[in-house]
């Protein structure tokens, strides 16, 4: 689906090898700016088989972010259509395009895509400074808990209430 010039396409198995290294440079980005380490991300971030997991789960609804044709991203969404909440479970842009609005377009494209959805939730490492920047100022999500017991374990809860 072709959204504000970015195409959406259901992520599949064949997208993975071609987002690996886009999640790979967006993950050690941050690690470098945020956690002062030259790598680093969830488990199976560097390898596929974060993607493989969490992103080809059938309770998933996963993107593979385009434009032009090229792979820069992905989304991975979990939508209970029944209590009318949305999870966004992972968001990533490949970190040369970081701040240049391809975030802002995939979370319209999200609540665009599941209008029905009337409370998101999220999460995000409490270090991330640009992640939080992203949740709040952008996609107008308010931080409702901290979890953990220190600056590099701590994440921050995220919630948004819609319509």
């Amino acid at each position: 689906m072709l959204f504000e010039g970015l195409e959406f396409v259901p992520l599949r198995e064949d997208h993975i090898d071609a987002l690996t290294p886009v999640m790979r440079r967006a993950f050690d980005d941050d690690s470098r700016l945020f956690f002062g380490t030259p790598t680093g991300g969830p488990p199976g971030y560097d390898d596929g088989s974060f993607l493989r997991r969490w992103g080809l789960d059938p309770g998933a609804s996963a993107y593979c972010i385009q434009r032009d044709g090229t792979p820069i991203g992905a989304m991975i969404l979990y939508i209970d259509v029944a209590h009318r909440h949305g999870f966004l479970g992972n968001l990533f842009v490949d970190a040369p395009l970081i701040g240049q609005g391809y975030g802002r377009t995939a979370w319209r494209f999200a609540e665009q895509a599941y209008p029905d959805v009337t409370v998101w939730a999220t999460e995000t490492p409490a270090v991330s400074f640009r992640n939080h920047r992203y949740y709040i100022n952008t996609c107008g999500f308010h931080v409702i808990a901290v979890e953990g017991t220190d600056r590099l374990t701590a994440q921050f809860k995220l919630r948004k209430s819609v319509g």
